[in-house]
């Protein structure tokens, strides 16, 4: 259920029939150590958002593959970053055209880690804007307590680690190099830092976590668990109201 394969036309009703709900993945593009292609989370926000449109009929928009990657800094390349406010700004303006669109229930599925801050400042200047959207962000590395295990298992301050290599190796083989997996292996760094270093300063191939624990089986599994635990947040959003109904700009009155 992509939303750029459908027409104007088709468009409301298939909005109609999931309570005006749409999805957007939000990925980056950034290097992901010696073993794996730059486009891995872009590749995961996709692919988990068009499978749980499978299970839940909610439209995808297309795919942000541009992030805040600011910290991957410039040591390695292949990271194509967008500034925070960038990243805000593009998400609030495509969040707008969506609302005129008739979304009303906005899921924000994040599959990079340091666009959390501003696509929460996104959310708080949408949901402002728009009294009646309501809208989400769903990081999907953390959706649920298995899923959080899944990828936290070989480090906490993890990337391009054992869970992305194995989640690479069962739904995107083709950006794995295999025989680069086995001495990709970098120890987290940062347990004890005040601070939060850029990766230059953490890591010395880019990777943070270990990869040649990889296999195709655990990312299976691991993937299989982001689609459910994902799909049944979504159809429960779909049902939701607000616990009040007080509209954003009325003002305060006693009963």
């Amino acid at each position: 259920m992509r939303w750029s394969e459908l027409t104007w036309a088709e468009i409301p009703d298939v909005l109609a029939a999931v309570n005006h709900a749409a999805l957007l993945p939000i990925g980056a593009t950034e290097q992901h150590g010696p073993h794996l292609g730059c486009g891995v989370d872009f590749v995961i926000a996709e692919k988990l958002c068009l499978a749980v449109s499978e299970n839940t009929k909610v439209p995808v928009l297309p795919t942000m593959p541009y992030g805040c990657s600011l910290g991957h800094s410039q040591r390695w390349p292949g990271t194509l970053s967008v500034q925070p406010i960038t990243l805000i700004e593009l998400i609030k303006q495509i969040g707008d055209w969506a609302y005129h669109s008739g979304v009303r229930r906005l899921f924000i599925v994040n599959a990079h880690v340091t666009n959390a801050a501003p696509l929460r400042c996104a959310l708080e200047m949408l949901r402002a804007e728009h009294d009646d959207l309501m809208v989400t962000v769903i990081h999907s590395a953390t959706l649920s307590e298995r899923v959080r295990e899944f990828h936290f298992a070989d480090a906490a301050d993890w990337h391009a680690n054992d869970a992305e290599t194995s989640l690479m190796m069962a739904i995107a083989p083709t950006l794995v190099r295999p025989e680069q997996c086995a001495s990709a292996d970098d120890p987290d760094r940062t347990q004890g830092c005040i601070f939060p270093h850029p990766v230059n300063r953490t890591s010395l191939n880019g990777v943070t976590g270990s990869p040649s624990l990889a296999n195709r089986e655990k990312g299976q599994q691991g993937f299989d668990w982001m689609v459910q635990d994902l799909s049944a947040k979504i159809l429960k959003g779909l049902t939701e109201q607000p616990p009040l109904t007080h509209g954003y700009h009325s003002h305060f009155a006693e009963i």
